[in-house]
């Protein structure tokens, strides 16, 4: 078929003004490219649903929920991890697409601020899968390896 019938249908509909969504490699990429700028609260501010789910590894307290839902609810929550934790460095690869979700490899470089990992430096890497749904994040899923 080619990509030629995509891109004519794509740009017929936004001369006629109808709002066309970001594609879910389109949120994949603007996801890395804030994710790589350090801008994550942007990224949450600006490519999720006001309903979009995280649901992590571990969890399930007060202080970090293993499933949170509602913009502003994840944006707490990565206020919150950037507060706990000093980051000296870190990298995003992917998107990885597949149908309506994507998928990113993350590392991050950090010493914790606070609690039993205070002061102590680690690495963590970890695999996060996000589902998109007219053109925003809807639910993201976090995967790493912990010690229980």
């Amino acid at each position: 078929m080619g990509l030629g019938p995509m891109f004519r249908y794509a740009e017929g509909n936004y001369r006629k003004g109808i709002k066309m969504t970001m594609s879910t490699l389109e949120v994949g990429n603007r996801l890395v490219e804030l994710v790589k700028e350090g801008e994550n609260r942007k990224a949450i501010e600006e490519l999720y649903a006001d309903d979009a789910v995280h649901r992590e590894a571990m969890g399930g307290d007060e202080s970090w929920p293993q499933e949170a839902s509602g913009k502003q609810k994840l944006l707490e929550l990565s206020d919150r991890w950037f507060e706990m934790f000093e980051v000296h460095g870190g990298d995003i690869d992917g998107p990885y697409p597949h149908d309506d979700a994507f998928i990113c490899m993350l590392s991050v470089d950090v010493t914790g601020r606070e609690g039993p990992m205070k002061g102590q430096r680690m690495e963590m890497k970890e695999a996060a899968r996000y589902e998109v749904r007219d053109g925003k994040i809807t639910r993201a899923d976090f995967y790493y390896h912990y010690d229980c």
